[in-house]
Formats: C-alpha cells, sequence, structure tokens
C-alpha cells in the first residue's frame, strides 16, 4: 500500500492549491498554543501578529517553499518587534529594546513563507537538556504532563506535541534538538557545525552551537533543511550504504527499553538493503569530559559578570569555566582536536552511525535529574565535539540517532528520508 505524503507535504500541497486557506490554517494552530499543561510552550505569543504575517503573505501571492506553514522559533534567535529572553527574565527585562532586525533565521523563515507562530520555551541559556527552568516554568509534554519535553528547545518539541506548529527551529549545543526530539516522539535534524548563520541568534558555545528543525516526520526533513540552509537532500553514488552500529560498554548503559527501540531501527535499516557492521569507538568515553569544560569556559564568556542572574545549577557551571586557566583550556582543546581526527576517521568505513539518541526513555516532572544530564551527554556529545550532522529516528520510548561525517548533511538528509518513507509504509499497513 502506498503511503500517504508526510504531514508537511501534504499541507502545503493543499495551501498552494487553495484546498485550504493558510489564515485559517494558521487560527487552528494559533487555538491550541500553550496547551500543554504547564502552559509555556510559548515565552513570547502575539496571535494578531501572526495573523498579520498570515494576511500579508496572502497578499502578496508570492511563492515560497513553507508559504503558509506554522513555525515556531527558539527564543535565543531575534525577531523584528520582539525583545529575545535566551529562556532568562534577566535578558528579557534588561534588553532596551525589542530586536531592530530579524535574526539570519527568521529572515531565511519569512522569506520561505513560514508563518512564525511565537518565540517558544527553553532551558535558561540554551544550556540545559531537560526543558526544566526557573524563571518561565519547567517545560510539559502536552501529550503527557507527568513528564518533560527535554531541552534546551522545549518549547519547540511542545509546539509540535500540541498542533501549534507543524515545525520548530531549535539548536543543538550538546544534545539541545536531539533530547526534546527523542523524549517527545518526534524527528529531528541538527545541522553539521558551521551550517547556517548565528546572526541575531545567541551563542552558547560557539565551538559547539549548530542549528536545525525538530518535525513529526522524517520525510518532511529534507524540505525543511533546504528551505532554511539550502541543503538538497542527495546520495553520493550508487553503493549500499554502510552502517555502524554501537556496541560495547556506552550501550551497556542504555535501558532496556531502549535498546529494544535500537534493534527495531536497526533491523530497518538492514531491510533497506544497507551493510553494518558494530563500532565500538572507546575514546568516545572521553567525550563528555573534553567537552563539558570547554562549554563552560565558553559560555562562562558570555556572561560574565551575570552569573548570579540565572539558576544555581547554572551559574556554578559558568563559575566552573570561569576559573579554569589558559594552560587547561588549551590542554582541552588539543585533546578536542584529536577526539575530532579520530572520529573523522570512522567514516572511512561508515557512511552512518546508529546509536541511541539517550539513554533513558523518559525525564519525569518535578523530579532530580542532575544525575541524568551528564548520563545523556555521554550518548550526544561526541557528535558534538566532532561537529557533525545528526538526525533523531522517531522510536518510542524514545529515538535514536543517526550520525553522518561532518558536511555530509545532504546525504544524511537522503537516507533519513528513505528510511522515512520505510517508516511510513509500515503504518499504511
Amino acid at each position: 500500500m502506498e503511503s500517504a505524503p508526510s504531514p508537511i507535504v501534504r499541507l502545503l500541497r493543499e495551501i498552494a492549491d487553495g484546498r485550504v486557506d493558510a489564515e485559517a490554517v494558521l487560527s487552528a494552530a494559533l487555538s491550541r498554543a500553550n496547551g500543554n499543561a504547564s502552559r509555556n510552550t510559548y515565552i513570547t505569543l502575539d496571535a494578531e501578529w501572526s495573523r498579520d504575517q498570515a494576511r500579508w503573505l496572502a497578499e502578496q501571492r508570492s511563492g515560497g517553499a513553507l508559504l503558509g506553514l506554522p513555525v515556531a522559533l527558539k527564543d535565543c534567535f531575534d525577531l523584528e518587534g520582539f525583545v529575545t529572553s535566551s529562556g532568562s527574565r534577566f535578558y528579557a527585562q534588561c534588553t532596551p529594546a525589542a530586536a531592530a532586525a530579524d535574526s539570519w533565521v527568521a529572515a531565511r523563515l519569512k522569506a520561505a513563507g513560514a508563518v512564525i507562530t511565537g518565540k517558544t520555551h527553553l532551558h535558561q541559556l540554551a544550556y540545559g537538556i531537560t526543558g526544566e527552568n526557573r524563571d518561565y516554568g519547567d517545560c510539559l509534554q502536552p501529550e503527557d504532563a507527568s513528564l518533560l519535553t527535554g531541552g534546551s528547545s522545549s518549547g519547540s518539541a511542545a509546539a509540535i506535541q500540541e498542533g501549534s506548529a507543524l515545525a520548530g527551529i531549535g539548536t543543538d549545543t550538546g544534545g539541545s534538538i536531539r533530547a526534546p526530539a527523542a523524549l517527545c516522539g518526534l524527528a529531528g535534524y541538527r545541522a553539521s557545525l558551521g551550517v547556517g548563520s548565528w546572526r541575531g541568534g545567541a551563542h552558547l558555545a560557539g565551538s559547539f552551537d549548530t542549528i536545525g528543525w525538530l518535525c513529526r516526520d522524517l520525510r518532511d526533513l529534507p524540505l525543511l533543511a533546504h528551505a532554511l540552509f539550502d541543503i538538497s537532500a542527495a546520495m553520493d553514488g550508487a553503493s549500499a550504504v554502510r552502517v555502524g552500529y554501537l556496541r560495547g560498554e556506552m550501550i551497556e548503559d542504555c535501558d532496556a527499553s531502549i535498546l529494544d527501540g535500537a534493534r527495531m531501527w536497526e533491523e530497518r535499516i538492514l531491510r533497506g538493503g544497507a551493510r553494518h557492521e558494530l563500532f565500538d569507538p572507546d575514546f568516545w568515553r572521553e567525550a563528555y569530559e573534553i567537552y563539558a569544560p570547554i562549554q563552560a569556559h565558553e559560555a562562562s564568556q558570555l556572561h560574565a559578570g551575570f552569573y548570579d542572574e540565572f539558576e544555581p545549577a547554572i551559574a556554578e557551571r559558568l563559575r566552573w569555566g570561569a576559573s579554569l586557566t589558559d594552560a587547561e583550556v588549551a590542554q582541552l582543546r588539543a585533546r578536542h582536536k584529536e577526539f575530532v581526527r579520530r572520529t573523522d576517521a570512522l567514516f572511512t568505513r561508515f557512511d552512518f552511525l546508529l546509536m541511541p539518541a539517550l539513554p533513558v526513555p523518559r525525564l519525569t516532572a518535578g523530579g532530580d535529574h542532575s544525575a541524568a544530564r551528564p548520563r545523556i551527554l555521554r550518548y550526544t556529545t561526541p557528535a558534538s565535539l566532532a561537529g557533525l550532522p545528526a538526525v533523531v529516528l522517531p522510536a518510542r520510548p524514545a529515538g535514536m540517532q543517526l550520525l553522518a561525517a561532518r558536511g555530509k548533511d545532504a546525504e544524511l538528509l537522503a537516507f533519513a528520508h528513505r528510511l522515512g518513507e520505510m517508516l511510513a509504509a509500515e503504518a499504511a499497513g
């Protein structure tokens, strides 16, 4: 049985053909905004402004790859006329004025015809993996109020779950797209380091910060990536795809349910004709101990003088980063360089690497997740250190991550689309 079109492709066709009205689509989306139990999907929401966008687009009658698509924007990117909070009331209140211009990301969305539904919740400063936030409340999943969305791109994930947007912009420094996508049953894409522009965006740690998307269907990722980054999905050559499956000590730390999800995707990939081999990169076990201090050091420089304005756990990390000596940082950067070299070498054997996005299936609202943070980051920081692009493959109870060599975004997106077609065909019976 032929699968139905992906949700975003279907909607865009209906808008283009005049079968549905873009303003009506937006109104229906906005009626669901802040629909989670914590009522905090969005930090900034101006429904009339969004409707004005939709009306203006309709009057222009111009095309655009995302014409009429409701898209949520993470509140670390400037949007003309609105304050950027970065998840901190201190920054929201001390900013002298609303942004005078759009960030590169917001400008690209508008040029593609997307309708920005609002600026979404995030873990404070984008410096966290759970979606908890002292200033704006912890972000709860609209589909299950007992669970956190994960972060830091928490609100973008919640917006898709609740239906107030069909896609959301996220950022991923140490896992901030991958964690919420995996926990919320969504598809996610983090671009290679250096893809896109951070003009008008608030960095956390420039050595690792990347931009990307969250949505429901893997098949929609290539369209979204092309609209934002001008990346056209394509595979190199006609040879069989080589996929490495993670084994060894790292994966043994996963909950049993995560391993079940991994096996499901491993089997699906094999049915698709890929060749596979097991890999166990022992040096990846060093990723977190290299990544965390460099991240803290770079973040401490960006937020110098304001540490006491942030949550205690974040302030503590910032102080730690500021305490590192030049010699310590130089040694860490040397280890980082060697880590990148050894990770790059893996892609002489493989086109893609498959592994869990995180070792736990859920983050319970109100729980103590201080121990979960380093445990999760063991899985996400290898790709962060090496600047790799990643796609989250949806699974229950939590998604997997598929990694490609740095700069191989087009090939990764094409393979993810192929896997999305398989998934859709299975669902169609």
